[in-house]
């Protein structure tokens, strides 16, 4: 144990860089990768996430939950809350069996109304973007914590070693708001962190710069990262098994994984015509697809980019073009998902950082948009155990705060984590004297949603 020093990431390195390194230590199984898939310690519903975040703060009232009421009060001051009234300019139609009304703005997603549970009682602390949009990642208001797909993997691993197991997909160069905190593993081992991906290129090359070598061989390459490990091993006598440099090792064996791995998940270019047609030839059409083919390759947690929702003025012009960027795609992914037999042990989540008000945003002047709401928004989830064809709480009669059964953003990671096979209380990471977890000291699982 002395001689290897760096743990499990010497050890899974040298399945990479030499067969016949550390030989003997591989045969005892003395140690093994902490991307290893594991079964969770509960019954579990779902064996992967996805989650599409709507990121800028979709209105409830203009897609998941109508509200008639706000009609009789349309330029007025609705009671018990300032502003005027606006009603949704959609329509709302009751879809498939279970008759759920949902806006005209998502004929494709609403297709599958019946295996969504959408939870129209969602409620957070604080509407401003940056720090709603990392709570609904993290759980953490202000303390950089990890975020729900770095505490998937730690709990569950990978089912494919040769890709990260936690793999967020954006459709552009910039970064969200919060930026990194949002795929960050902060205080677990770097192994577990997200790896983003800007999915806007076309091809596989332009989406993950260096994924291939075209100046040396592989041979070559495995031999410059043998000197790169006997060099570490050295600093390594020193040091004893330093946190930073087992992520750094473990960077490199997923990076030389992933030259072959990688440009055969990312290249959308060898689906059938018709399944390409089926998503769309669009950034979003090109991230869903991309999403399912890494759902099915093993990976365990992909979250899908697909904001736009800031919607201060002009809702009416401006909601259904965002909406129309991801209504076809998504109802793609849905249905692809269920052909494929993945849909029932797959859960997919859709839904923004906070919602918005039910009355005029006062700089929309003749082009109305809604101002930011933290009391009331909707989220749906469907597949992996989910209960479909259902809805969950409510709200005023006006959308404006949620009032019956309310879901906060640590109930939602509770009720996840149930679904994946963990008691959110007991998934903990020991640090700084303290073992935490994604939900802090807070969260129930919400029942009500779990077939």
């Amino acid at each position: 144990m002395n001689r290897f020093g760096m743990g499990f990431g010497a050890l899974g390195l040298a399945g990479l860089l030499g067969q016949e390194m550390f030989r003997d230590a591989r045969a005892e199984n003395v140690l093994g990768s902490p991307l290893e898939p594991r079964n969770p310690p509960l019954p579990a519903k779902a064996k992967r996430v996805v989650h599409i975040f709507a990121q800028g703060a979709p209105s409830q009232v203009d897609t998941w939950d109508p509200k008639p009421a706000l009609a009789q009060y349309s330029g007025k001051s609705l009671p018990g809350m300032g502003g005027v009234a606006m009603p949704s300019p959609f329509k709302f139609e009751k879809k498939g069996r279970s008759g759920i009304e949902v806006s005209e703005v998502f004929p494709k997603i609403g297709e599958h109304v019946d295996d969504m549970a959408i939870i129209r009682s969602m409620y957070t602390d604080i509407p401003a973007h940056e720090v709603a949009t990392v709570m609904m990642n993290t759980g953490s208001l202000r303390l950089a914590k990890p975020c729900l797909g770095s505490w998937t993997v730690y709990g569950l691993g990978t089912e494919n070693q040769n890709m990260p197991g936690f793999i967020s997909l954006r459709p552009g160069g910039g970064l969200p708001p919060g930026g990194t905190q949002n795929w960050q593993a902060a205080f677990l081992p770097g192994v577990y962190q997200g790896t983003s991906v800007n999915t806007q290129a076309s091809t596989v090359e332009e989406m993950i710069q260096n994924i291939k070598n075209p100046y040396i061989s592989l041979k070559e390459q495995r031999r410059q990262l043998d000197l790169i490990h006997q060099l570490n091993d050295l600093h390594s006598q020193n040091l004893q098994k330093d946190a930073q440099l087992e992520a750094r090792i473990q960077a490199y064996e997923i990076a030389f994984k992933m030259q072959s791995a990688a440009s055969d998940a990312f290249d959308w270019h060898k689906e059938p015509e018709s399944v390409k047609a089926a998503y769309g030839n669009t950034t979003q059409g090109r991230q869903m697809l991309i999403a399912r083919r890494l759902l099915e390759r093993g990976v365990r947690f992909v979250q899908v980019w697909a904001g736009g929702w800031d919607h201060h003025n002009n809702i009416e012009e401006r909601l259904p073009e965002q909406a129309n960027q991801i209504d076809q795609p998504l109802g793609a992914f849905m249905a692809d998902l269920k052909q494929r037999g993945l849909l029932d042990s797959t859960l997919v989540i859709w839904g923004g950082e906070f919602g918005r008000t039910a009355t005029r945003d006062r700089n929309g002047n003749d082009n109305p948009g809604r101002d930011h709401n933290s009391k009331a928004f909707s989220v749906w989830m469907a597949g992996g155990g989910v209960k479909g064809g259902t809805i969950y709480g409510a709200t005023d009669e006006f959308g404006a705060r949620a009032v019956e059964n309310k879901v906060h953003i640590h109930d939602l990671h509770a009720t996840i984590l149930a679904l994946l096979g963990f008691d959110h209380t007991k998934l903990t990471y020991r640090y700084n004297g303290r073992d935490f977890r994604l939900t802090d000291v807070a969260g129930n699982a919400v029942k009500g949603v779990i077939a």
